[in-house]
Parts: structure tokens; C-alpha cells; sequence
């Protein structure tokens, strides 16, 4: 009982020294672009709390990133390194367009429940290929996931070019999708959508498979150790490919909701990044379901302020990625430093005896 108190004060301590020192970087920043950092605070908690609007518009850009925060995080859990998510978002979303635009034959909501099926399997394969070519070839996923990214952002580049573009147009996007094969919205006139409900459920259903299934807990342990996996009769590439397939299409459920609920159309660059992001969003989460939750909407908020602090003042809202960049450094950081001080510890004592 003593020494869980102890670790959760450690804990806190911990979070306000890092706290404290993004404070104090944050301000320095903001005096570096020659503006008041009280007058930027404001603007960036107006930006947050001021209006309806900017508030729902938190859970708008979270979503997105819950969806492929998830993915990568599964898929990291199980030792699998999909830095990936960006084209299989991109491939998720051709996938609920060309379904959605095909299918109009079909009534609009079983053709939305389709379109999600259809994008979860080609985020899912996406990320497939470069399982296989691990398991089987040992080749690294880490580079053949990051290749898969531009093949994925060049294949929508053609399709919104070529067979999914609109009759009659000039610009690189598909047609409008019917209203009846959307996501509904929560909250008119706002853009909040059930995309964003579709992420709680995954966050409660990761959570589920990863701490109460077989199926999480052999892809945990081969995580940690793949040779003690195989001792125990865990079959390391069964549980990599489904680890791969379940991040990728985990990613593909974030192309679905920006075509079905944000643009209501495919168009060329509709990520904005928010594949390479949700990495972020991932190692700020502990690749945990619910810290992956709370990791993307405070990301979120960040870029929420951050836009309204730009808009107001000018101030460069790119300050939010120098302080996320800060933030991943500071974990790291103490990690690295208690890891050092145990082994220390341990050392001083294995010595003394």
C-alpha cells in the first residue's frame, strides 16, 4: 500500500515537473514571436472553452487520430513497428468512398455499414503486406511501412484523378457522397459526426481484446519477447499478422471518417497527417487504449488553441509541434533516467552483498 503510494506520487511529481517546464518553454516561445504570452494564453484557452463550436471541433480532430492512435498502439504492443498509418488511412478511405459511390443501388445505411467494413479490410491489408514481408523475410516493417505510405498517398493522387473523379470537374476529387450514406451528425451545425462515437467503442473494444483475451495477451508477450513467446507455444507470426491487420484497418476506420463525415467526398491529400500524428498520439498514450484517448483529444485541444492563437495574434501555430516534440523528449527522458537509476541501484546492491 506504501510503495503504490509512493509510485503515484512519484507519478504526479513527475507530470508537473514536465508540466512546468512546457510552461515555461511554451512562454518563451511566445516572447520569441514578439507577442504577450498572458494575451496568447487567453486567445488559446478562448480558442477551447469560447464557443461551442471550437469545443465539439475538439472531438472532431480527435477522432481521426483515436482511430489510427489505436492502430499503431496495437500494433506496437505486439512488437510490430507500423509507422504506416498514414497510407493505410489513405487506403481506408478510397476504400468507404469507391464503396459508397459504386453501391448506390443499395440503401444508404447498409451501404454506410459497407463502406466501414470495406475500409477497415483495406487499411487492414494495407498493413498486411508489410506483416508478411517480416514474418516471412525478415524484412524490416519500419521501411516498408513508411514505403507503403507515399505508394498509398500516390494511389489516391490517381484515383481521384481517374476513376473515382467527378464527372465534369477539374479539381482531383470524387463525387459527393449521398446524405444517406454518411455518418450522421451529433450536434448540428457543428461538424461533430458518429465517427466519433464508432472511436469510443474501438477505444472500449482494443481495451477488451488487449487485458481480457488470449488473443491480447499472446500479442503482449510476444512484444516483450519473442523467443520466451515461441518456448511457450505462441505462434509469433500468427499473432504479428493479426496485430498488422488489426492496425491497419484500425487506421482505415480514420480514412472512413474524414470521407464519410468531414468531406463527405475522397479527395487528394485528405489525411493532412494525421497518419503520422496518431504515432504521437500513440507513445504520449503508453500504447494504451485509454491513454491513447486522452493522448488525441488533448492533442486536439492543443491544435484548437494553437489555430485560434494564430488567427488572433499570429503566432505560429507550428509552436504546438515544437512543445509536442518537447513533451515525447521528457518522457523519454524519465524513462530513461529511472531505467538508469534502478539498474544503479541494483548494481550498488548485488555489490554489497
Amino acid at each position: 500500500m506504501i510503495k503504490n503510494h509512493a509510485k503515484i506520487k512519484n507519478n504526479m511529481l513527475n507530470i508537473l515537473v514536465i508540466i512546468s517546464i512546457v510552461l515555461i518553454v511554451a512562454t518563451l516561445l511566445v516572447m520569441a514571436a514578439n507577442k504577450s504570452p498572458i494575451k496568447a494564453y487567453q486567445a488559446f484557452l478562448f480558442g477551447i472553452f469560447g464557443t461551442l463550436n471550437g469545443f465539439v471541433e475538439i472531438f472532431v480532430k480527435s477522432t481521426p487520430l483515436i482511430f489510427a492512435g489505436l492502430g499503431i498502439a496495437v500494433a506496437f504492443k505486439s512488437g510490430f513497428f507500423n509507422i504506416g498509418a498514414e497510407g493505410q488511412l489513405y487506403m481506408g478511405a478510397i476504400g468507404a468512398a469507391a464503396t459508397s459511390i459504386f453501391l448506390t443501388g443499395v440503401p444508404g445505411p447498409l451501404r454506410l455499414i459497407l463502406s466501414i467494413i470495406v475500409a477497415f479490410v483495406f487499411g487492414g491489408l494495407w498493413a498486411l503486406i508489410p506483416g508478411i514481408l517480416k514474418v516471412k523475410f525478415n524484412i524490416s516493417e519500419i521501411i516498408t511501412t513508411i514505403m507503403f505510405n507515399y505508394i498509398a498517398i500516390n494511389i489516391t493522387a490517381l484515383v481521384v484523378r481517374g476513376v473515382l473523379k467527378e464527372p465534369g470537374e477539374y479539381l482531383p476529387q470524387s463525387p459527393m457522397i449521398e446524405k444517406a450514406a454518411r455518418l450522421p451528425e451529433l450536434l448540428p451545425p457543428t461538424r461533430l459526426h458518429a465517427g466519433f462515437l464508432i472511436a469510443l467503442l474501438m477505444v472500449f473494444f482494443m481495451w477488451f481484446i488487449m487485458h481480457k483475451t488470449t488473443i491480447g495477451y499472446e500479442l503482449h508477450v510476444v512484444g516483450l519477447n519473442k523467443n520466451a513467446a515461441k518456448c511457450t507455444g505462441i505462434s509469433v507470426m500468427k499473432n504479428i499478422i493479426i496485430s498488422a491487420f488489426l492496425s491497419g484497418g484500425l487506421a482505415g476506420l480514420a480514412g472512413m471518417g474524414e470521407v464519410l463525415g468531414i468531406q463527405f467526398r475522397l479527395l487528394d491529400g485528405i489525411s493532412g497527417g494525421n497518419g503520422y500524428t496518431a504515432i504521437l498520439v500513440a507513445l504520449l498514450g503508453f500504447n494504451h487504449p485509454i491513454g491513447v484517448l486522452v493522448s488525441a483529444i488533448g492533442f486536439a485541444a492543443l491544435q484548437v488553441g494553437s489555430n485560434t492563437m494564430q488567427r488572433q495574434l499570429g503566432i505560429p501555430a507550428s509552436i504546438i509541434l515544437i512543445i509536442l516534440g518537447l513533451v515525447v523528449l521528457l518522457i523519454l527522458a524519465k524513462d530513461m533516467f529511472f531505467k538508469e537509476r534502478k539498474i544503479t541501484i541494483n548494481t550498488v546492491k548485488e555489490g554489497g552483498e
